[in-house]
């Protein structure tokens, strides 16, 4: 296929279902290009020379259990649109597999940009930077404000039980990709498990937020959240742990983990946890659990990565690295608990 037509997007037939569904939105001949693939959704960019869209579809061969993400993000991004919360606009869902293989949805092209890296900020400086990341704590904050049966999400999710079974959850998986000792990782498991918090009313919840799944304009504010497939109704403060956990400064030197908190300005854990607990009026007095709980996902996912690995499942650059990378996980979720 040529670059204008990416594997998985048969430009055509998403013309006939456009032109079909929402006549007069496509003006001229489209074209596509992948922005985002590998293990999880596929992204592409398309284009008719006057306006852009974005396609999301499941990775191809994909298997039936991840068909319905695809719902998933289109129904959360289609709640949220209408709130302060920004996100793109949606065009429309399509569960019909004939078109693409599989079900997908097209939103709106947002411009912005991901930052991934200390690297990517840098030329912010340091001013801008802790704009950007207070932004990013500002608008988690707009999410947990979002009354989830206002907007028609109240079924969104099972909030009942919700840190038990993320955490029983998180254990099958640890077990799913066990091949060698890893010293502290059940330790930390238990701990969590003794320690459970008491959870807040629920909110929709984003499961992964991080400054790369989120769109930065040129403004340094942030035009939209990305990255819809963990979303659910659920602890709120699961997204702040996972944000004050991406916010620790990883010494690792030439690490494949992406981290943009050693930029210069950007906040330190504590206070994005203060500008959370001021702006939304939420007690973060258990913070700690859920900064050791996201740190022990981390740990886990890294771990089943390196499980593949070693199976000869993975193919790209930095693999060989994740594995060495587990124990400092493990040991910084012992230690934030403990320290908690």
């Amino acid at each position: 296929m040529s670059p204008d037509h990416p594997p998985g997007l048969d430009l055509d037939r998403l013309r006939g279902l456009l032109d079909g569904e929402r006549p007069g939105l496509v003006h001229g001949p489209l074209t596509g290009r992948l922005i985002e693939g590998g293990r999880s959704n596929l992204t592409y960019a398309v284009t008719d020379g006057t306006s852009s869209w974005v396609v999301r579809r499941p990775p191809l061969g994909h298997v039936l259990a991840t068909a319905h993400d695809m719902k998933r993000e289109h129904r959360v991004i289609s709640a949220l649109h209408p709130t302060a919360v920004p996100v793109p606009r949606p065009v429309l869902l399509c569960e019909d597999e004939e078109v693409l293989g599989a079900p997908f949805y097209v939103m709106e092209f947002v411009a912005g940009t991901p930052y991934r890296t200390a690297e990517q900020l840098a030329p912010l400086g340091p001013e801008r930077t802790r704009d950007a990341v207070l932004g990013l704590v500002d608008t988690l904050v707009e999410l947990h404000a979002v009354d989830p049966a206002a907007v028609g999400l109240a079924d969104f999710g099972r909030p009942e039980g919700f840190l038990d079974r993320q955490l029983r959850r998180w254990g099958k998986q640890l077990d799913a990709s066990r091949n060698r000792e890893l010293a502290g990782i059940d330790e930390l498991h238990a701990a969590l498990g003794r320690e459970l918090p008491h959870s807040p009313a629920p909110s929709v919840v984003h499961g992964d937020y991080r400054l790369d799944n989120v769109l930065i304009g040129e403004d340094d504010r942030i035009k939209a959240i990305l990255d819809w497939e963990m979303s659910t109704l659920g602890d709120p403060l699961t997204d702040l742990g996972l944000l004050v956990m991406y916010s620790a400064p990883l010494d690792l030197p030439d690490s494949p983990i992406s981290t943009t908190a050693s930029a210069a300005g950007h906040p330190d854990p504590a206070e994005i946890v203060e500008r959370y607990a001021a702006r939304s009026g939420r007690d973060v007095s258990d913070v700690a659990w859920y900064t050791a709980f996201a740190w022990f996902k981390l740990a886990v996912i890294l771990e089943g990565i390196h499980y593949r690995y070693t199976l000869g499942q993975t193919v790209g650059a930095g693999f060989d690295r994740i594995g060495e990378l587990v124990p400092f996980f493990i040991e910084h979720g012992l230690t934030t608990l403990q320290e908690g």
